[in-house]
This record gives structure tokens, C-alpha cells and sequence, in this order.
């Protein structure tokens, strides 16, 4: 099963771009703070979004516009007294294909299996609003990863394209992961 296959094969450059996530989120002080954090994913994600949009079809994925967006962070963001006037470079894969556009969505999609979490660790520090992104799709979370997977592992199925889609993944991910590295250094 491909989507499978891709977790495993993504399993360094998830885990340190999630170790990066974790300690910025570990370091959130105020909402101020959180939306610095938010402007980080708008940034990566919007401009992955539109690498993608082309490639994503309702033939393709038939319920993509009902899935997670980048706006759901500008609205979070929005909501903690903040804007997405003044974002951080990024660089995202190039998306060519529809097989490149589910590997990437992969990686996006993926991130809400740990919303929950997320949403938890921020509620410790005290930050109450500006959760709609992390919330994934509430109740039906689960529902919905399986829903996308499912389309995943029966849309790309030869050798090829499957090691594309793996490139893909982890590619994604680790242009995420040098958003975070990028502010590290400022």
C-alpha cells in the first residue's frame, strides 16, 4: 500500500521537521508568539497550494475543496490580532503532476493527525484561539485520512510513479523543515 510505503520512506524528514515544529511550539509565550509559529505553515502551505491547484481536479481528488486550506490559517492567524502581510521566504517542491500534487497534499493532510495534540500543548501554554487549523477536521479526522489515502494508494500504483510520489514526500517536507531552520538563525 502506497501511503504506507511513503510513511515509512519520509520517516527521517518527518521526524525532523516535527522535532523543529515541537520545539518552536515548546517556546510559544503568547498568541503573539503562536501566530509566528501560524505564518511559518501560511507561508509553506499557500504557496504549496499553488503549486498543486492545477493538478488537483475534482476528477483527481473529488473532495479537495472540502479539505483543509491555507485560509484556515490566515483566519487563525487573523484571529490572534495578527496578518499575513509579512511572511518568510519559502521554497516548495515543483508540483508537475497530479502524483506530485498527492504526495505533497500527503504531507499537508498528514499534519492533522497530530492536531489534537497540537490544540493540547497549546492550550497548556494558554493560548485558547487561532486553533481552527490544528482542529484538522474535528470528529471526522480520521474519517477523512482514510478517505484521502484510499484515494492516494488506488491512484498511483506503478513503480514510477510511486518512487515520485515518495521524491515528492520527502521533499515536502524538507522544505518545510528549512522554514523553521531559517528562523533559527535570525
Amino acid at each position: 500500500m502506497l501511503s504506507n510505503h511513503i510513511k515509512e520512506a519520509t520517516k527521517i524528514s518527518h521526524q525532523e521537521l516535527e522535532g523543529k515544529v515541537v520545539r518552536k511550539l515548546k517556546a510559544i509565550r503568547s498568541d503573539s508568539d503562536y501566530a509566528e509559529l501560524l505564518k511559518s505553515f501560511y507561508a509553506y502551505f499557500s504557496k504549496l497550494e499553488q503549486e498543486m491547484r492545477p493538478y488537483l481536479s475534482a476528477s483527481v481528488l473529488p473532495d479537495y475543496e472540502d479539505r483543509r486550506h491555507s485560509d484556515y490559517l490566515r483566519k487563525d492567524i487573523e484571529e490572534l490580532g495578527s496578518d499575513v502581510l509579512e511572511l518568510p521566504a519559502v521554497k516548495v517542491p515543483r508540483i508537475q503532476s497530479a502524483t506530485e500534487a498527492l504526495s505533497a497534499l500527503y504531507v499537508m493532510e498528514g499534519s492533522i493527525m497530530g492536531g489534537p495534540y497540537i490544540v493540547q500543548m497549546l492550550r497548556k501554554g494558554g493560548i485558547e484561539k487561532g486553533l481552527s487549523f490544528f482542529s484538522g477536521y474535528g470528529e471526522d479526522t480520521s474519517k477523512m485520512w482514510m478517505a484521502f489515502t484510499e484515494i492516494l494508494n488506488q491512484r498511483i500504483v506503478t513503480e514510477a510513479d510511486q518512487i515520485l510520489a515518495v521524491d515528492t514526500a520527502n521533499a515536502t517536507f524538507s522544505n518545510f523543515s528549512t522554514v523553521f531552520e531559517q528562523q533559527q538563525k535570525l
